[in-house]
């Protein structure tokens, strides 16, 4: 077999290097340090590192693409390192562990801190495609047209086929007033849609309140935001004020996000100690399980329907699934996102990064929400003429079994 002159297995070494540094410093950021353990060399002659031999295809890889690919005089070793451990992270079959080389590193930091220009959807992966978890609420997808579970074809042009999510958001994202051209293709649908839409600064909604003449009381809760429990609480101060003790809660179409809102919420409605939601980190740690603070401020007369849908994420499922398994409500609408993962970005060198997806979230019994997400007690579509005849069978159906109970 023909290896790699010297100069390239030296290039190549520092690839091995660099891997062997995601494991270093993964243990010292998990830790809390800011400086990487030594490589345990150990692994080498214990049998648990890759073996010369099962390395032997890479080599040969890296020397025909040497010798044979067009661009390989432009293809430095960085980019070569850099794609390697791209294809090492792709290698674990989660959409959501992802590598960064410099620019998209840099790209992804500024996308989660301060404001930024966007179209207002939270998109994730189903079955390897993009997709649309759920619009935000008078934000500029909403207002084109864009809907829950819409695939995510191409953005201004570029497929997403074999994209990753943050990949997606960092060309969808762009500055404010400058307009991006996304291809969609609604469920049920045979044709895409071409939508161009103009970036605007993104305010993400929290909730609404509605005070029924049937004296059923709707807390719609767009969002889990840092400051969801100040306004879930005010939510339910009203609630109570008014008298009534029948309340809809509608996630549909709430992406979900902070953890720590969603277990704040279920609070109010699960005795102390009660299971809200675990944290399962398999062979890596043991669980972390989150117990209800207690607060549980209403008695047995409460009455609670939860509104669910295909746009239902995260956090929202966290706070669905913990209610209905405790048996405080009732599940209405259609089979929720499933997006039950928890993610952790680990620098590998100063410009690059690893977002790994390092546990999973369990509902009260158990069941993986990642897997196929949360299936309602009543399965009830919202069909597209529903939509424009002002219908809305998932609410009727919530106000029929709340009348129906004492």
């Amino acid at each position: 077999m023909d290896h790699p002159s010297e100069k390239n297995r030296k290039a190549a070494y520092v690839a091995i290097g660099l891997l062997a540094l995601v494991v270093a410093f993964l243990a010292g950021y998990r830790s809390g340090g800011t400086k990487a353990p030594p490589l345990d060399t150990s692994a080498l002659t214990n049998g648990s590192f890759t073996t010369a031999d099962q390395f032997d295809p890479f080599w040969k890889a890296w020397q025909i693409l040497d010798d044979k690919a067009l661009n390989a005089a432009s293809t430095t070793a960085a980019d070569k390192v850099w794609g390697s451990i791209k294809g090492l992270a792709s290698s674990y079959g989660d959409p959501y562990t992802v590598f960064f080389p410099p620019q998209q590193s840099k790209m992804f930091l500024e996308n989660i801190s301060g404001n930024f220009g966007g179209v207002g959807m939270e998109i994730g992966m189903k079955d390897g495609q993009v997709v649309v978890v759920a619009p935000l609420k008078g934000g500029p997808a909403e207002r084109a047209g864009v809907k829950a579970g819409d695939a995510v074809l191409s953005i201004n042009g570029t497929s997403t086929a074999d994209m990753s999510v943050d990949e997606a958001v960092g060309l969808i994202r762009g500055p404010e007033g400058s307009k991006v051209k996304i291809s969609f293709l609604s469920q049920g649908a045979s044709k895409p849609v071409d939508r161009t839409i103009v970036r605007e600064v993104i305010n993400i909604p929290t909730l609404d309140t509605v005070q029924r003449p049937d004296h059923i009381f709707v807390i719609k809760l767009y969002s889990f935001t840092s400051d969801s429990p100040d306004l879930f609480r005010n939510a339910l101060r009203e609630f109570v004020l008014s008298g009534d003790h029948k309340l809809v809660l509608d996630l549909r179409g709430n992406p979900g996000g902070y953890l720590d809102a969603a277990w704040d919420m279920a609070s109010w409605f699960l005795p102390i100690g009660k299971v809200v939601v675990t944290e399962d980190f398999g062979h890596n740690g043991l669980p972390q399980i989150y117990r209800s603070k207690g607060y549980n401020v209403f008695s047995s007369s409460l009455e609670m329907v939860i509104l669910v849908d295909n746009g239902t994420a995260s956090a929202s499922e966290i706070l669905a699934g913990a209610l209905e398994e405790q048996g405080v409500a009732e599940l209405v609408g259609v089979k929720t996102f499933g997006k039950g993962s928890v993610q952790e970005l680990i620098p590998v060198t100063d410009d690059t990064s690893l977002k790994v997806t390092i546990a999973r979230w369990l509902t009260p019994n158990g069941h993986n929400l990642s897997h196929d997400g949360l299936d309602p007690d009543y399965n009830v579509p919202l069909t597209d003429a529903d939509a424009k005849a002002g219908k809305d069978p998932q609410m009727d159906k919530a106000v029929e079994l709340l009348l129906a109970k004492p």
